[in-house]
């Protein structure tokens, strides 16, 4: 199948070359950053184009992979240019119905992961979780996913809304604990590398254990003399009310 990729920053950057190592045929990039489009063309062997005129019209498949606000634009410009060809989005919280008045064949390939572009992760081990419009687009989702996911699965759009508020809670939020932490070591001068065993192993026990019964520290034992002592280390309101805030959470869930 000839496959052109609508983007081309962190998702549509791992997604596209997961592919093209999985054998399939990706024809073109398209970005509005000419020089984004073609570094990533480049690392594919493709063509490139910045403008929406110049999308190829003979492709099987159209993956945008955008943010979500350029995706509610990107839509109906690009199907009522393209009639032919299966279209579908990465997206984990935009409904599959977006392509409704649009597109006749369309679905979604959403693969949970956290992507970077300079970051290469294993695709086999990434949940993908797709839908399609019809049987035949649900063939030919299916089929890409497998290609490079060992865990593909049919969910429709309202419980991929909730999986992608999940992964926000489990992946996003979780990270800037980490920052915060960052910022705390800053102020004393450590690397906060020395942290990474500490990260590991709180991931590692989750694999056996539930994030219930993995969670440990002053605020399941409710230590209020040690919370109040960290919290007026702590260098401004904000950061001490998401640790109030987080404190009460993890004690009334203990």
């Amino acid at each position: 199948m000839k496959i052109v990729i609508i983007g081309s920053g962190n998702l549509a950057t791992n997604l596209s070359l997961a592919l093209k190592d999985a054998g399939q045929d990706i024809v073109q990039i398209f970005s509005r950053t000419e020089a984004h489009a073609r570094e990533l063309a480049d690392k594919l062997g493709c063509s490139y184009t910045s403008s929406l005129d110049g999308i190829r019209r003979d492709a099987d498949v159209y993956i945008l992979s955008v943010k979500d606000d350029a995706l509610l634009r990107l839509v109906p410009t690009i199907c009522a240019t393209h009639k032919n060809g299966i279209f579908l989005h990465t997206a984990g919280s935009v409904p599959m119905n977006l392509f409704e008045g649009s597109a006749s064949q369309y679905g979604v390939l959403y693969p949970m992961q956290t992507f970077s572009k300079n970051h290469r992760v294993d695709f086999r081990e990434i949940p993908c979780f797709i839908e399609a419009s019809s049987p035949q687009a649900l063939s030919v989702v299916r089929s890409l996913a497998e290609r490079i996911s060992e865990h593909v699965v049919v969910c429709d759009s309202e419980k991929r809304k909730k999986l992608h508020l999940a992964a926000v809670l489990a992946c996003n939020l979780t990270n800037h604990c980490y920052r915060l932490a960052e910022r705390v070591l800053e102020a004393e001068q450590i690397d906060f590398s020395l942290f990474l065993p500490l990260i590991e192993e709180t991931a590692r026990k989750v694999k056996t254990l539930s994030p219930k019964e993995a969670q440990t520290g002053p605020m399941v034992r409710y230590d209020q003399g040690v919370m109040r002592m960290q919290m007026e280390m702590l260098p401004d309101d904000r950061t001490r009310e998401i640790y109030r805030l987080m404190a009460e959470s993890i004690h009334e869930d203990s």
